[in-house]
Formats: C-alpha cells, structure tokens, sequence
C-alpha cells in the first residue's frame, strides 16, 4: 500500500514539473510571437522613429485585444519580447526550452537593461544563459545579485554608473496640504538598511494594545530617530502598559568583502547580507572607515568541531558563505537564521563547515 501511494506520488510530482515546463515553454513561445509581430508590422510601416514608436503603440494595443489584456501589460510583453530577440538571445533559448520562467526572465531583463556596450551585453548574455537553469530555486533578491555580479564584472561602464548615481544621493523633503509630509531619496545601502532596521527596531518598543498599523509606528520611529530616542512613546492610554522597560536594540548591518577590497588594492564587489544585489567597492571603502571589521577564516579541511553548537568562528563563516537561508525561494538573511546539521547531529552528523547550512 505505502509503494503504491509512493508511486502515485512520484507521478503527480512529475505531471507538476512537465506542466511547470510546459508553461514556461509556452510562455516563452508567446513572447517570440510577439517580437515577429512587431518586426512585421514595423516592416509595414518601415524603419523612421517615428514609425517605431507608433509600432510599439500600435502592436501593444494589437496584443491586448487579442489577450483580453491591459495595454500596459501587452507592451510589457513587448519590452520582454525585444529583448529576449536582440539583447539576450541566449537567455531567451533557456526560457524557450522551459528551463527558466518568466519571473525570473523578467528579473534577469531588468537587472542587465543598463548594459549597453555590444562586446559586453553578449559575455553578460553567455554568461547568465550558462548559469540561469541552476538559480531557479533562488529568491529574487538572491537572483539579482547573481546577475549583478556578472554585469559588474564584464561591463565596462558599471564603474562610471556608480559613480554618477553615488554623486546624485539626496533626501528631500515635499510638503503636502493635509499637515503631512512626504519624504524620499538615494543613500548608501548599508545607510539605508540601517534606518530600515531602527525604524523597526523603535516601532517594535511599543506594547500590543498600540491602535497604530506597524507601517503607522514606523512613520512615527523617525521623530524619535530624530530625537535621539531609544523608544516611542506608547498610546495604548492603558495603566498597567508592559512597553514601559521596552527600549530599541542595536543595529548591526553585516557586509561581506574581501580584505583587499576594504585596503583600496582590488575594485570587487561586497555583499550587504539581505539587501539585493551587491556594493561596489567605493561602498565599502566608505563603510570600512568607521565599522568595525572581524576577519573570517576559511576552515578548509579542518576537523570537525566537539558539540553540537559550532564555534563563533565557524558560525560566521557559514552565515557569510550562505548569506541566506538554503531553503529554496527563502532569502531570509542568515544572521537572522538557525544553523543546522545536514545530517542531524544525534545521527553521526560532524560539526563542520561542509556540514552545516543556515
């Protein structure tokens, strides 16, 4: 009885990943149609830009009538079908067997868009098609610092666009007509994930009774980052409130790099662990100045530990190899995760890198 239901298990599970297949095949093949029928009608219409931008007005409101869609989405479709044809065309063979989907075809798309010199957007093509059918089990965010990585690597002008886009950080300030205020602008990310981290840290100072919406105490937290405080003023009215002794924690944002990066001799990249993508290397020159730096070692070959809990140091080094949890899709930072045993501890498992996962 257990081998028959294993059985029908196993057949179920299989119909699951050919219909997976299937549809990303299908999905794909509806994008190709989309490019030919662009390129025929720009044909029709011939090679001016004002032709082209008509085209793509034009094909866009074609596709949504014919799908029963919104023009916006049809020219998304569009945008994807131009690039899998011109820009990624190796990519876009993966997605036609099946063996990416669109979201991450999506991602990839986005994550390349400022490429734009030939020689280097057909390395990044090449190089991601390798890659792209082992990454399907990753988040989006772990997704796109993959790429980010490769785009770094082989174009040229990732340098120069840093550069241009650290030089442009700002916050501003717009006042509205209802006695609010809307704020927005660049930082560095490791600034930003810091102030993202306090604004929760402060808005979680307050007891459950609080009538305010999480999103509500975290607008409230910056009148107390701006004060300087370490909690926020409870508004449950309540007498007996327990938030009286809560005061916000520390906040520690962990970033990965080597140590040549940080002595200014090589230009690689860093990891800031749960942020997407990665930190260029004038980033880290910047954050290395004040933080505090902990060297990791590479255990190697070394013997298993005693116990079951790893050492600090062994610790640190899983979290920044894993840099998330291993389970497929979660991107959950693995300073915030367990370290487990792949072969449960009580069962023979060694307490040693190869061994262990967040």
């Amino acid at each position: 009885m257990f081998e028959e239901s294993q059985t029908a298990a196993r057949s179920l599970v299989d119909r699951i990943v050919g219909s997976a297949r299937t549809a990303n095949q299908a999905t794909a093949r509806m994008l190709v149609a989309v490019g030919d029928l662009y390129r025929l009608r720009l044909r029709e219409v011939g090679d001016a830009a004002y032709a082209a931008c008509d085209t793509v007005d034009a094909v866009s409101a074609e596709v949504a009538a014919a799908l029963t869609i919104s023009t916006p989405l049809a020219r998304s479709h569009l945008r994807h079908a131009v690039v899998m044809q011109d820009r990624l065309p190796h990519v876009g063979s993966v997605f036609v067997a099946g063996n990416i989907d669109y979201f991450m075809f999506q991602t990839i798309v986005t994550r390349t868009s400022l490429v734009v010199d030939p020689a280097a957007l057909a390395a990044v093509d090449a190089q991601i098609a390798a890659a792209a059918s082992r990454w399907t089990t990753l988040s989006k965010r772990q997704l796109s610092a993959r790429v980010d990585r490769i785009v770094a690597r082989l174009d040229p002008d990732a340098v120069r666009r840093r550069k241009e886009a650290a030089e442009r950080r700002e916050i501003w300030v717009s006042d509205r007509l209802d006695g609010l205020s809307d704020i927005g602008g660049s930082l560095f990310t490791t600034a930003a994930h810091a102030l993202d981290q306090r604004l929760n840290a402060l808005a979680a100072t307050v007891c459950e009774h609080d009538p305010r919406s999480r999103d509500q105490r975290r607008a409230d937290a910056v009148e107390a980052v701006v004060a300087g405080a370490d909690r926020m003023a409870c508004r449950c009215d309540r007498m007996d409130c327990a938030a009286g002794g809560l005061t916000a924690g520390p906040v520690v944002v962990h970033v990965i790099a080597e140590q040549a990066t940080i002595d200014g001799k090589v230009d690689s990249e860093g990891s800031l662990v749960g942020a997407n993508g990665l930190l260029p290397h004038e980033v880290i020159a910047e954050v290395a100045r004040s933080a505090t730096l902990r060297p990791l070692t590479l255990p190697g070959d070394a013997a298993p530990e005693p116990g079951y809990i790893p050492s600090r140091q062994l610790a640190d080094y899983v979290r920044c190899r894993d840099l998330t949890c291993r389970f497929p899709g979660c991107d959950r930072p693995a300073a915030r995760t367990d370290i487990d045993h792949t072969v449960p501890y009580a069962a023979g498992g060694p307490t040693q890198a190869s061994k262990l996962r967040c």
